[in-house]
C-alpha cells in the first residue's frame, strides 16, 4: 500500500508482526480452508460417500490460496465465503462438490473468530507473563529503598519503591488470572448451521441423531478445542467478544495505572523510564527528558478501555438467531483492541526493563518532608524522658504548623527538628532528633510484603509458565 492511502498506525507503529499476523488475510483464510478439511473429514469419519482422495486434494491445497480468483468472484456475488468455496474448488476441482457440505457461513467466520482470538489471547498470557517477570525482579531490587508514598498525591507515611511496584505487580496478577479463566471458556461453535438446529445435518445423515451429536466433538478435537458451544443461534454468542475484550481492557486499566505513577514520578526525578542516547525528548526544549513511552501506554490504553463498549452493545443488540449489524464491528473492534493492547504489553516490558531510579532524589524529597512524619516517634521518645503527652501534642502541632508554614510561604527548609531542640519541654538534642531521621525506621513492612508477595502469589505463576519467560520487546518510534 502506498503512502497515497491510510495505513493504521496499530500496523505501522505499534503492535508486533506476530499479532499482525494472527488478524492477516492469510490467517484467516487459511484457517477457513482448514475448517473446511476438519468438516470434510468428520463427515467421511460419520459415512458420507467423502473418499481419501478429495481430502487430500484439499489438505495439497491448504496454503496456497488463490486470492485473484476469491476477488473476482466477490466481485460477482457479493459473498466473501461463498467465494472462497468457489475459489477452492477451482483448485480441488474432485473435493469441488463437497467443500462446505451441510455448513453455513458462520461455520468457517465464526470458528475462525474463535480460533484467532484463542491464539491472540495466548500470545497476550505470553506477553502480560513477561511484564509480570519484569516487575517482580524491579519490586525484589528496590523493597527496601525508602520513598515518599502519596495519598491524594500528598506526602504519606513512607513506603519502598518495591512495595509501590508490587501495587502494579498485584494488578496485572489479577489480570492474568482473568486472562486464564477467559482462556478456558474459549469453545468453538461447530457447525450449527442456518439457525443453530443442524438441521442441514439431519437431511445428509438420514435423521441419525446418534451420528450428528459426534460431529462438533470431533470439528473440535481436529482444530485443537476441548469443547463447543452447547446452543446457538446462527452464531456463538456475541458475549465471548465482550468477556475477551474487557479482559484486554482490565490490562489496559493496569497499564494505565503504573504507567501514571511513572509519570509522576518523572516529574519529581525520583524514577524515569528508558531514555536512549540520540532520544530527542522536545523539539524546541532541548534538555527535555519527557516520559513519552508511558504516555503511549496511557494514550492506547484508553482506546483499549473505550473499545469494550463495542462488543457489548454488539451482544446486546443481537437479534434473535442473528443479526449482520455486528459483522462490521467485530472486524474492527476485536483486531484493533488485541493489537493496541500487544503494544501497551511491549511498552510495558520495555519501561519496566529500563526504568532508572534515582535514590539521592527520593532521600531528598524524602529527609524534606520526614521531619513530619517523625512527630510520633519524637513525642514518644520525649514522654520517655518524663514529658507530659497533652502538653508535648499540642506544641508540637504548633511547631509542625509553624515550620509548614516557612516551607510554605518563604521557601525555608523545614526547621521543625530546630524548632523541637530548642524548646526545653522535649529535652532532646538536635543530635538525638536527627537520629530520628532514618527513613528506613517508617516504612513498616514493606518489604517483608513484597517479599511474601513474590513468594507465595508471583513466583509460583512464574515458575509454571518459565518457558513464556525471556521476551525482549522491540519499541518501533
Amino acid at each position: 500500500m502506498g503512502t497515497d492511502s491510510y495505513i493504521s498506525p496499530l500496523s505501522e507503529r505499534y503492535a508486533s508482526k506476530e499479532m499482525q499476523h494472527l488478524f492477516s488475510q492469510d490467517k484467516k483464510f487459511r484457517t477457513w480452508r482448514r475448517l473446511w478439511v476438519a468438516l470434510a473429514e468428520t463427515e467421511k469419519e460419520l459415512g458420507l460417500d467423502i473418499t481419501d482422495e478429495q481430502i487430500e486434494e484439499l489438505k495439497s491445497h491448504l496454503d496456497d490460496i488463490n486470492y485473484d480468483v476469491a476477488k473476482a468472484r466477490e466481485k460477482e456475488v457479493r459473498h466473501d465465503v461463498m467465494s472462497h468455496v468457489y475459489a477452492y474448488g477451482v483448485q480441488c476441482p474432485k473435493a469441488k462438490g463437497i467443500i462446505h457440505l451441510g455448513a453455513t457461513s458462520c461455520y468457517v467466520g465464526d470458528n475462525t473468530d474463535i480460533i484467532i482470538m484463542t491464539e491472540a489471547l495466548r500470545l497476550v498470557k505470553r506477553k502480560l507473563l513477561n511484564v509480570i517477570n519484569e516487575l517482580a525482579n524491579f519490586a525484589d531490587k528496590y523493597k527496601f529503598q525508602p520513598t515518599l508514598a502519596f495519598t491524594h498525591f500528598q506526602p504519606a507515611q513512607p513506603t519502598t519503591v518495591g512495595k509501590r511496584a508490587s501495587l502494579w505487580l498485584n494488578e496485572f496478577v489479577m489480570d492474568y488470572e482473568d486472562v486464564c479463566y477467559v482462556l478456558s471458556t474459549m469453545k468453538l461453535l461447530g457447525s450449527k448451521g442456518t439457525t443453530g438446529t443442524q438441521a442441514s445435518f439431519l437431511e445428509l445423515f438420514d435423521g441419525d441423531e446418534d451420528k450428528i451429536d459426534k460431529i462438533d466433538p470431533m470439528i473440535a478435537k481436529k482444530m485443537g478445542f476441548d469443547s463447543v458451544v452447547p446452543v446457538s443461534g446462527q452464531t456463538y454468542s456475541r458475549k465471548m467478544d465482550t468477556r475477551v475484550l474487557n479482559v484486554l481492557a482490565g490490562i489496559a486499566a493496569s497499564a494505565t495505572k503504573m504507567s501514571n505513577d511513572i509519570r509522576l514520578l518523572q516529574h519529581l526525578k525520583e524514577v524515569e523510564e528508558p531514555f536512549e542516547k540520540n532520544q530527542i525528548g522536545s523539539s524546541a526544549m532541548a534538555y527535555k527528558r519527557n516520559p513519552m513511552r508511558s504516555e503511549r501506554i496511557a494514550s492506547l490504553s484508553r482506546y483499549v478501555i473505550c473499545d469494550a463498549l463495542n462488543p457489548a452493545i454488539t451482544s446486546a443488540t443481537q437479534w434473535f438467531e442473528r443479526t449482520l449489524d455486528d459483522s462490521a464491528n467485530k472486524r474492527l473492534a476485536v483486531p484493533e483492541g488485541f493489537l493496541a493492547i500487544d503494544g501497551i504489553l511491549d511498552l510495558c516490558i520495555n519501561v519496566v526493563d529500563g526504568l532508572v531510579v534515582y535514590p539521592k532524589v527520593i532521600e531528598k524529597h524524602m529527609l524534606a518532608e520526614l521531619p513530619f512524619m517523625a512527630t510520633e516517634n519524637i513525642m514518644m521518645d520525649a514522654v520517655k524522658a518524663g514529658g507530659d503527652r497533652q502538653e508535648l501534642h499540642e506544641k508540637i502541632r504548633t511547631l509542625s504548623m509553624q515550620a509548614g508554614k516557612a516551607v510554605k510561604e518563604e521557601g525555608a527548609d523545614n526547621n521543625l527538628l530546630e524548632l523541637i531542640a530548642a524548646d526545653d519541654a522535649f529535652g532532646l538534642s538536635i543530635e538525638e532528633l536527627k537520629e530520628t531521621m532514618k527513613p528506613e525506621k517508617y516504612t513498616g513492612r514493606s518489604a517483608r510484603q513484597v517479599e511474601v508477595f513474590l513468594r507465595d502469589v508471583v513466583r509460583p505463576i512464574l515458575d509454571e509458565n518459565k518457558d513464556s519467560l525471556g521476551l525482549s520487546a522491540e519499541i518501533n518510534v
